[in-house]
């Protein structure tokens, strides 16, 4: 498998001249936590991937852009040196022989492809080349590692599925990842369902409502919202408020005024309108301090 790769990291970069000055081999290891910018060696997987460098090319902003292809899954044994990177000493993880497609491991194989459609179906990306040659594999732990490598799923999934040797347990697990991703995604799509169908049916009662006001004012009948508007500015000034207070309810009068009145901010604005009009702002009463 071919992958390109965006190396930022002035360790990683040097990793990569280093490779390319000798047998162009690397070996690709993820670490545990990715808000890490300089991690230990405590702090990265021992089981990565053996890939030969095919091409690199500089980018502008400082960051190199390699084309990988992957040769082995390896383990990390021993490090050699830590400057200026990472040098280790592996041993290669021999890949399972493949496994005699069985009833069962056919139709789990059959459950991942329908399973990997249904999540596309979704709206997840993925390339129509890459599905051909997904729809063509016929070996479980190779259809289990492209699937894997092309889900975007998270760090510790993939790492699981990369250390699984047994080419049918790592693909349950691909099927079980891809279980949880529709189930995700199932629900992402009724939320975001409930939610365009709330918002249309606001937009849709707002538009009647203005249609309404129209409608009454060719007519030259009474817009209860616009009295309401009006006598609460009537409201306002009576009270003789602060002048800072003054711009205050005036500011949110105007914002209740453009909102839809049936939402439950304008319900709030409306309350607190309410609780400004009647305070006694320019209202005395003499003190009796006799005690």
């Amino acid at each position: 498998m071919v992958l390109p790769l965006f190396v930022g990291r002035e360790m990683s970069i040097r990793a990569i001249e280093e490779a390319l000055n000798g047998q162009r081999m690397i070996l690709l290891a993820t670490q545990r936590s990715q808000e890490m910018e300089n991690p230990q060696p405590k702090d990265i997987y021992t089981v990565g991937t053996v890939g030969m460098i095919m091409r690199m090319l500089k980018l502008p902003d400082g960051r190199i852009k390699i084309l990988v292809q992957g040769i082995a899954k390896s383990r990390i044994l021993e490090y050699t040196q830590s400057a200026p990177c990472y040098l280790v000493k592996i041993e290669q993880i021999a890949e399972a022989p493949p496994t005699q497609i069985t009833l069962e491991v056919e139709a789990l194989m059959r459950t991942v492809k329908e399973q990997l459609e249904r999540v596309i179906s979704y709206g997840k990306l993925m390339l129509p080349d890459l599905l051909a040659v997904i729809e063509n594999l016929e070996d479980p732990g190779r259809l289990a590692d492209m699937i894997a490598s092309n889900l975007g799923i998270k760090v510790e999934a993939g790492q699981a599925v990369l250390e699984t040797q047994d080419p049918v347990a790592r693909l349950q697990k691909v099927n079980d990842i891809l279980a949880k991703e529709l189930e995700v995604l199932s629900m992402q799509q009724k939320i975001q369902a409930e939610a365009k169908g709330e918002m249309d049916k606001t937009q849709r009662e707002y538009f009647l409502r203005e249609q309404l006001k129209a409608i009454q004012k060719e007519l030259g009948e009474t817009d209860e919202r616009a009295e309401e508007i009006t006598e609460f500015r009537k409201r306002i000034k009576e009270a003789r408020m602060p002048e800072k207070v003054a711009k205050e309810a005036e500011k949110q009068l105007n914002r209740l005024e453009k909102m839809h009145p049936d939402s439950a901010e304008a319900a709030t604005i409306r309350t607190y309108l309410e609780w400004m009009v009647d305070l006694p702002w320019k209202k005395r009463t003499k003190d009796n301090l006799d005690i």
